[in-house]
């Protein structure tokens, strides 16, 4: 029996001969010039202490020494907001999409204004959190290929976009709890939180199937994507557009240092751009780097559900040594094709790019359907 807390695919291989596998099924094997690469990472089957874990039992508590550490250091979490009534603010019909502006919780002192797509259709249908700057881009009103949220409920599936409006105005970006001088969580895990309650929300509702519920985003969006579905393991899968999946201080768009993602301190703030001595990073981002940890030991959080890289200019195939960790601990729990990454060339999504996001969420929200 599939127990409700836990998503459907975690307990499904990923394979198939559906069209859509058929056509993402090339890009969950690395290149040759990387098979069996693992870079200078430390490996997440290894326990801080050093001891090795040898089977799916001692994943599990591998698992939660990551988890803990990472929230150790990052700042737990406020209790989630498990059920609460949103408030519709306007309602209208899109191609048969019903879709609602709707105000929630999303912290336990901050509400936030989203979009709630619905498809036409009976029955649990499987739905996508999307994350970005602000909703409205998801939804199609902003730039090009970003507009993930309209198009999946095109594709029937219960979408819902949130972002970061007033903060985003702010140039502040994140989110800060309790409030911006007295933080108690890295900005960026507090995003991850916010999603987690978005998750809720969604999950909480009679036309969605909680056991198939995603995330994706888009460069500062694919980072809230990927800490959300890290951190928070009721996801079902997640994809992470172009966010630097690993930490790169040549990269200033892999800019976890900053004070709105890791490098949290009190204003006022450093410069925004790349690490100098006359511009350091503070917080605790150094703190990671000095002690060796990389963003691979949260990737592995993921297993055994699915996640793709829609790689771009940030993500290149050379990230694949980090990748193939997660591949090995998905080994040592019995499943294959749970990670893969797409590349292109320029930092920006494109309709190929976002054509294989949407195949890789029918294949795995909607597979178990066919």
């Amino acid at each position: 029996m599939l127990k409700d807390s836990e998503p459907l695919l975690a307990q499904q291989n990923a394979s198939g001969s559906s069209a859509e596998w058929k056509k993402i099924e090339p890009y969950f094997s690395p290149p040759q010039e990387f098979e069996n690469k693992y870079g200078d990472y430390r490996s997440p089957l290894k326990f801080y202490n050093g001891k090795t874990v040898a089977t799916a039992r001692d994943w599990q508590k591998r698992r939660k020494e990551i988890l803990d550490q990472w929230n150790k250091m990052m700042g737990n979490w406020p209790k989630f907001i498990k059920s609460q009534q949103p408030e519709i603010i306007a309602e209208t019909s899109r191609d048969g999409i019903q879709q609602y502006q709707i105000r929630f919780y999303w912290t336990p002192n901050e509400t936030t204004m989203a979009y709630l797509l619905i498809p036409p259709g009976v029955g649990k249908k499987p739905a996508v959190i999307t994350v970005y700057y602000e909703p409205e881009t998801a939804i199609g009103m902003g730039k090009p290929y970003r507009d993930f949220a309209i198009q999946l409920a095109k594709r029937g599936f219960v979408t819902l976009s949130i972002g970061t409006t007033e903060a985003t105005e702010a140039k502040t970006y994140s989110l800060y709890y309790p409030d911006i001088q007295h933080a108690t969580v890295e900005p960026l895990s507090m995003l991850a939180y916010a999603a987690a309650n978005a998750w809720y929300l969604l999950a909480n509702r009679s036309d969605v199937d909680s056991t198939r519920i995603g995330i994706v985003g888009h460069s500062f969006g694919g980072k809230w994507a990927m800490f959300a579905s890290c951190l928070f393991e009721k996801f079902a899968c997640a994809v992470w557009s172009d966010p630097g999946i690993v930490f790169d201080e040549s990269r200033g768009n892999v800019n976890y240092w900053e004070p709105w993602y890791l490098g949290y301190y009190p204003k006022p703030w450093r410069d925004r751009g790349i690490i100098t001595t006359q511009n350091p990073a503070k917080g605790l981002y150094p703190k990671l780097v000095a002690e060796g940890y990389d963003l691979h030991e949260l990737h592995a959080l993921m297993a055994p559900r699915p996640f793709l890289v829609s790689g771009g200019s940030e993500d290149t195939p050379s990230r694949w040594p980090a990748l193939n960790h997660s591949i090995v601990v998905n080994s040592l729990l019995g499943y294959k094709n749970r990670v893969a990454m797409t590349n292109r060339k320029e930092h920006s999504p494109n309709s190929e790019s976002n054509e294989q996001i949407y195949l890789f969420f029918e294949h795995f929200l909607k597979g178990g359907d066919k």
